[in-house]
């Protein structure tokens, strides 16, 4: 029973005198089917579900204290444990340690956070207004004809902290246990690229800044317009500058090209992105690695090629999904 902690005792409880099947709670709490059976039998003994006493240490916590750590990192997410320690009244002697075992009883366990972009009170209200306007837009008649474009950033080596090496003691900063890193990540690459369910676009090496006038005589000139010679075909970018300027929309008026109009700071409902992480990771599994920018560009492009049509099919039908999701988040973040 040390699986379960008191609110999913009392939950699988309820959901045992609601007449469901033990199996199925077992399921749902990922715990065996004995560890429910003898819940229910300690119920029906001893009417309650909490631990019978038993020998050993006792607990270093009572229950106004273990009520009081879980409400503070509820209310707070990113608060430590030492911290919680400090801030716990009265006089006491608990560790660190204790109050992560009391976070963990309680189903709350540091995991590294899912890092998104900045939303204000106006970009939720967009992201919402964008969302239900395209609520009923399908897969056969609206996205299918639209072109999700971006322009991406790719390091020659990317450092994100996640590795680690096996060392002894005192090993820290022998020569073979250096995770040496030039500065910057030694540089990259931009491109820019396109996406429809009918294809792709080449991938177009941006050098330098991008300004609008670049932006209209190297990319959507020579390689955005012949994709959208279709009259029922939809061009998508975000709301970079050079995508907003004046130069831009009067370029893309004049040749008769619809916009999509993009809800600012909505990486999350662009297809495209989840692109740009598969090309990384293929990228990243080479057998040899890129060693300049110029082999990097070359793998990119080889890569890009060869990403089968299908997995690009598969992130356009999720538009529906993640309009959906956007409206359900009332505008925050998304799984996407």
């Amino acid at each position: 029973m040390a699986r379960l902690s008191r609110e999913d005792r009392q939950i699988a409880l309820g959901r045992l005198q609601a007449g469901q099947s033990q199996s199925a709670i077992a399921r749902h709490f990922h715990v065996s089917q004995s560890t429910i059976s003898r819940l229910w039998v300690r119920f029906q003994a001893t009417g309650s579900v909490a631990d019978l006493p038993r020998a050993g240490r006792p607990r270093a916590t009572t229950a106004a204290h273990d009520r009081f750590i879980r409400l503070c990192h509820l209310r707070n997410r990113f608060l430590s444990a030492s911290s919680s320690v400090q801030a716990l009244p009265g006089p006491h002697r608990l560790s660190d340690q204790t109050v992560r075992n009391r976070l963990h009883e309680a189903g709350l366990r540091a995991r590294r956070p899912h890092r998104g972009v900045v939303l204000t009170r106006r970009h939720r209200q967009n992201r919402v207004q964008w969302g239900n306007q395209h609520l009923r837009w399908t897969v056969r008649n609206h996205w299918r004809h639209v072109w999700f474009s971006d322009e991406s950033y790719f390091l020659l080596q990317r450092h994100d902290g996640r590795r680690r090496v096996y060392r002894r003691v005192n090993e820290r900063y022998a020569p073979n246990c250096v995770d040496e890193a030039p500065v910057h990540g030694g540089g990259g690459v931009m491109v820019w690229g396109a996406i429809n369910t009918a294809g792709r676009s080449t991938l177009v090496h941006v050098q330098g800044r991008i300004t609008a006038q670049r932006y209209v005589e190297e990319i959507l000139r020579p390689h955005a317009l012949p994709l959208l010679a279709d009259q029922d075909a939809i061009f998508q970018h975000d709301n970079a500058r050079p995508h907003t300027a004046r130069l831009t929309t009067q370029f893309l008026t004049d040749h008769h090209v619809q916009v999509l109009p993009w809800p600012s700071m909505s990486p999350d409902m662009n297809p495209i992105e989840h692109l740009w992480d598969e090309l990384d990771r293929r990228v990243r599994r080479r057998e040899e690695a890129p060693a300049n920018h110029r082999d990097l560009l070359q793998a990119l492009q080889e890569e890009w090629d060869t990403i089968p049509q299908q997995d690009i099919r598969h992130l356009i039908q999720s538009m529906p999904r993640r309009c959906r999701a956007v409206v359900a988040a009332q505008g925050s973040h998304t799984p996407y």
